[in-house]
């Protein structure tokens, strides 16, 4: 079969961040680095992922077909490239990289490029991440067929796996598994007024997601009203700093807390007069900080929904399970796809095979020819020229496949003998 595809890695499954950062790729130099890749290890093609979790190389090298036993062993190859490229020890290299060759390697992109080996198992990003590799490949001229058709149809099937799995529907981090539970009590997030109390990554997330979900209506309050005032301008919303906390809670339906403070930001009884002056219309309200940032008291007052950042865990690890249900439904749809791209590369064997038969049997055909006209030309007889040059090409079409046939009937193998039947159009051979 042609030489299919391999991949060299390290992730964030066998290396540490320190390790990971330092085997890492630059974008700006990243065509570059595949072009000097290709050229010093004469690979055939090969394209790089490089993000904060993984580094993998993915190339096909013809030379391993034909590699002598004394060469160097690919994959230790390219470790000896990367220590030199990167200026680590080589030792360091081996011991935290893995090595897959023909359908390990196809299965292996395609479970990266469905979330499926990432570090938030069903995590979209990734895909995006894939399909940068395959453009820094294609801009550095190193993407060929072989590669070229396994991306495309990874692609394709990365969008089938989000189309007919669940594996990116449930919620797996703590500032969507908010909004997941946010939507339990809201229909409408259109109408809903929410205020984000912290300015760190975690609101900046939830914040995200409730945006996506509809909400206009925001409100950020910070201790520090400038990191308020920049994260607010992303979403439209207003900034206020943390003493402006008694007129915005009563305005809000849903509060999503998340700061430094040692102490609760929010008590009871600042709830007590803010659920009154709503007229006890339900607020949802999300507690992520710890310590806490909400009184554990105020969860006693009717018509306040309160949420920790245990209760968002126990959502996260419920969703988990479903996420690998999903994963598991991902997994038969990638070994479809792999035995796909596998038939195709056998398909191109036997491309490659009858082109080769062709160009053997013209190149015959052209000697004999050649050979025949010679002789017409100098005057001998054509009728008893035509009649040699038959033979001679029946006599040259002939000895390959006899000499099969007689190697197959004196070991006694008929599977080769049926085969060879079949090649010749021998329907009536028998046993």
């Amino acid at each position: 079969m042609t030489m299919p595809v391999s991949i060299f890695g390290i992730n964030h499954k066998t290396a540490p961040v320190d390790i990971r950062e330092k085997v890492a790729f630059s974008p700006d130099k990243l065509s570059d680095s595949l072009q000097q890749l290709k050229q010093d290890l004469l690979l055939d093609e090969v394209a790089i992922i490089s993000t904060c979790n993984r580094m993998e190389i993915i190339y096909r090298n013809p030379q391993d077909e034909t590699k002598p036993s004394n060469q160097e062993d690919p994959s230790s190859q390219i470790a000896s490239w990367l220590a030199e490229y990167h200026q680590i020890e080589k030792s360091h290299v081996i011991e935290h990289a893995y090595h897959h060759s023909g359908e390990l390697a196809i299965n292996h992109i395609m479970s990266v490029a469905c979330g499926l080996d990432s570090m938030v198992l069903g995590e979209p990003q990734i895909l995006g991440q894939v399909k940068d590799a395959y453009g820094y490949a294609n801009h550095a001229g190193t993407m060929g067929v072989y590669l070229n058709r396994l991306f495309q149809q990874t692609f394709s099937l990365a969008k089938q796996v989000r189309t007919e799995t669940k594996i990116g529907e449930s919620a797996v981090s703590v500032a969507y598994a908010a909004i997941t539970l946010a939507k339990r009590i809201f229909v409408d997030f259109s109408k809903v007024d929410a205020l984000f109390i912290g300015a760190g990554e975690t609101i900046e997330l939830a914040a995200r997601h409730l945006n996506r979900q509809g909400v206009v209506n925001m409100s950020v309050a910070n201790r520090t009203v400038e990191r308020a005032e920049k994260l607010a301008e992303e979403f439209n919303a207003s900034a206020h700093a943390l003493s402006e906390l008694p007129g915005l809670v009563e305005k809000a339906d849903i509060i999503i807390s998340s700061t430094a403070s040692p102490v609760p930001v929010i008590g009871k009884g600042l709830m007590e007069k803010a659920m009154k002056s709503r007229r006890h219309k339900p607020m949802f309200m999300v507690d992520l900080a710890v310590p806490r940032d909400i009184e554990p008291q105020v969860a006693d007052l009717n018509d306040v929904y309160l949420y920790t950042v245990d209760d968002m865990q126990d959502v996260i690890k419920e969703n988990l399970k479903e996420r690998e249900k999903a994963a598991e439904e991902a997994r038969e749809i990638i070994r479809l796809h792999g035995k796909r791209y596998l038939h195709w590369l056998q398909s191109l064997s036997a491309v490659e095979l009858l082109k080769d038969f062709r160009t053997q049997i013209e190149s015959v055909k052209d000697r004999e020819l050649t050979r025949a006209l010679e002789k017409i030309a100098k005057g001998e007889n054509s009728e008893k020229v035509l009649k040699e040059f038959a033979n001679r090409m029946t006599q040259k079409f002939m000895h390959s496949p006899s000499k099969s046939i007689r190697e197959a009937g004196e070991n006694d193998q008929q599977d080769i003998l049926n085969i060879l039947a079949r090649s010749f159009g021998l329907d009536i051979y028998k046993k």
